[in-house]
């Protein structure tokens, strides 16, 4: 094996997040993304060391006995969203729930056997198609100077746009704004954003929708490279064509964002409300919330209910009195749901914006035992005087600081949840935690994103003393 060499062999496994493993002759193995257990594939040897290569996917050759005969969705294999929709259900469960096990079983063997009772395997969502209530959608073309697109970056490709209106985990309503967008700037001919060269108006289209309460809300993201009266009138416009569809949901907010930011990123450098409101409200296990197009909330409104109703069952001795931080705590969902059993909850985020909603969500839902700070975890936690006696966790998927970390195990609580939405940084983390003398009791997976590689892991930590 060689680089620039063309190879072919079956998939073994496929490690977390999407990293097939493919066995060659002599033992050697290589590492393909975007693969399927069972599949034989051609692949494309990128990188080679110490006997182990890695590979971009030409060609699926033989599809796996896992696989369905056919994908729900059009687009699957051309668009990058998704990775395993073309497997069943209970097939992605059973994957993903291997994936994570592999993982942490090495990390706790030193010290206990998770088989004992601990992992609990995991709990799927409750829709496994249009589940999610937020899209990002980005504008470019399919080819090098093709027709305006719209949708999603294609499968292993910066630049190419694939226009996803058949897309599967969303609903119809998204699709019917996504095409409504598209042609309306098809027809004014309206130049995209071009990453390159850096000229062009058009960079995203951000589409959000509450599964229970079906409010939309609807946020178009351009350069300020077209402006004054051209522009008003272009908003104008996309206003009247969006407000001709007939949609389930209700509409309740269309904005433009200004972004001339050089990172491909939804980047807010000024928001102007072109109809309607800059917010829309979800509900959550009886909660409600208020949601601004940048606020972060779970994009699976009803897997996010299975997630925090298994966080709130491994956090069931939290009240009798008891002070609990909810550390990155994003606009304070965990921290609201656990405040009717705790004395007093103490979240803390870094983005400000998200802290202003959470403290806006706990009014809105009369919750007067919140307390919601802004700043980084590693330097807020110095200045709390109260001292908790259950701590949650949440952190982003690169997990968490290490020497914010120390300062969290120097608490010594007798308890804490940690919830993960990247295992591999989760089994990182717990290699330090049960150093430290915390052992995993409960271990469950809830998966919130189904059809791609992604997959939360909750974790109930004890101080063994």
């Amino acid at each position: 094996m060689k680089k620039g060499q063309i190879c072919e062999g079956i998939v073994e496994r496929v490690a977390f997040p999407n990293k097939g493993i493919v066995r060659l002759e002599e033992g050697k193995t290589a590492v393909v993304k975007n693969v399927i257990p069972g599949q034989k594939i051609s692949f494309s040897v990128n990188k080679v060391r110490k006997g182990k290569g890695e590979g971009r996917l030409l060609e699926v050759l033989e599809k796996s006995p896992l696989e369905m005969e056919q994908s729900p969705c059009e687009h699957f294999g051309i668009c990058g969203g998704c990775t395993f929709l073309s497997l069943d259900y209970e097939n992605q469960l059973k994957l993903k729930e291997k994936q994570v096990k592999e993982l942490l079983e090495p990390v706790c063997t030193p010290y206990y056997d998770i088989n004992e009772g601990i992992f609990e395997g995991i709990k799927g969502s409750p829709r496994q198609l249009a589940y999610r209530n937020k899209m990002e959608f980005s504008f470019g073309d399919m080819v090098k100077d093709g027709p305006l697109s719209l949708g999603m970056h294609k499968r292993g490709s910066f630049h190419d746009i694939v226009t996803v209106t058949g897309c599967k985990i969303v609903d119809e309503d998204y699709s019917k704004i996504l095409s409504a967008v598209l042609s309306y700037f098809q027809e004014k001919e309206t130049p995209y954003y071009h990453k390159m060269r850096h000229i062009g108006y058009l960079r995203h289209l951000l589409v959000r929708k509450a599964v229970k309460t079906g409010e939309i809300l609807v946020d178009l993201v351009t350069t300020t490279q077209i402006a004054g009266e051209e522009e008003q009138e272009l908003l104008r416009g996309f206003v009247g064509k969006l407000g001709a569809l007939e949609l389930d949901g209700t509409l309740v907010g269309i904005l433009n964002t200004h972004n001339d930011s050089l990172a491909d990123a939804v980047i807010n450098e000024g928001t102007e409300v072109l109809y309607g409101q800059d917010y829309f409200y979800e509900e959550l296990l009886g909660l409600r919330f208020r949601i601004s197009p940048f606020s972060f909330f779970q994009t699976n409104s009803l897997g996010a209910e299975v997630l925090y109703e298994t966080a709130r069952e491994y956090v069931a001795d939290a009240g009798n009195g008891k002070t609990v931080y909810d550390l990155y705590s994003g606009t304070g969902t965990i921290a609201q749901i656990l405040a009717p059993v705790a004395k007093k909850v103490i979240g803390v985020e870094i983005v400000e914006e998200a802290v202003e909603a959470a403290r806006e969500n706990a009014e809105l839902n009369g919750l007067n035992n919140c307390e919601f700070l802004a700043g980084d975890v590693l330097k807020v936690l110095d200045e709390i005087e109260e001292k908790p006696d259950f701590i949650v966790l949440d952190p982003p998927r690169d997990g968490i600081h290490p020497k914010a970390l120390e300062k969290i195990i120097a608490y010594g609580v007798d308890r804490l949840v940690y919830i993960s939405c990247k295992p591999t940084s989760l089994a990182r983390d717990l290699e330090v935690l049960q150093a430290r003398g915390y052992r995993a009791e409960r271990i469950c997976c809830v998966d919130m994103f189904p059809a791609t590689a992604n997959i939360e892991t909750v974790c109930l930590l004890t101080l063994e003393k």
